[in-house]
C-alpha cells in the first residue's frame, strides 16, 4: 500500500545548561519566537516558510549538543520499514508515538506520524512500498 513521507523538521538538541542561551540565539537569528510545546515542555518550535519547514529545539537531559532531522509520514510502520531496508536502524519508540532511528552512519533521526490526509502529492514523496 502506498504512503507519503517528507523531511519536515530540523531539531536542535541542546543540553540543559545551554538551552536558554541557545533558544535566545535562534529566536534572534530567525526573527521568530520558538513557542514552548504544552504537551512536551522540553520542546520549543516554529513553522518556517508557511507549513513547508519547521525548526524545533529540544532540551536534553544528557548528551552533547547536536542537530537531527525529522521525517513525517502518514504510515509510521511502512516508513520505518522502508528506511530499515535502506540501512537505518530503529532505536526507540517514544511515547508509543514516534521512532528514534539511526542512519547507516549512526546519525540519529526521528520518524513522526502525521494524521491521514495532511501529506499528499503536493507536499510529500509518495512511496509505493
Amino acid at each position: 500500500m502506498a504512503h507519503y513521507s517528507r523531511l519536515y523538521k530540523v531539531v536542535i538538541d541542546v543540553p540543559e545548561g545551554d538551552h536558554d542561551q541557545e533558544l535566545t540565539f535562534w529566536q534572534e537569528a530567525l526573527g521568530r519566537t520558538l513557542a514552548r510545546n504544552e504537551r512536551y515542555p522540553e520542546y520549543h518550535g516554529a513553522r518556517l516558510h508557511g507549513d513547508s519547514f519547521a525548526l524545533l529545539m529540544q532540551r536534553l537531559g544528557a548528551g552533547p549538543a547536536r542537530v537531527h532531522l525529522d521525517i513525517h509520514t502518514d504510515d509510521l510502520e511502512a516508513e520505518t520499514a522502508r528506511l530499515e531496508l535502506l540501512g537505518a536502524r530503529r532505536l526507540q519508540l517514544v511515547n508509543d508515538y514516534w521512532w528514534v532511528m539511526e542512519d547507516p552512519a549512526g546519525l540519529p533521526f526521528c520518524v513522526i506520524p502525521q494524521p491521514p490526509g495532511l501529506l499528499n502529492d503536493q507536499n510529500a514523496q509518495r512511496w509505493e512500498v
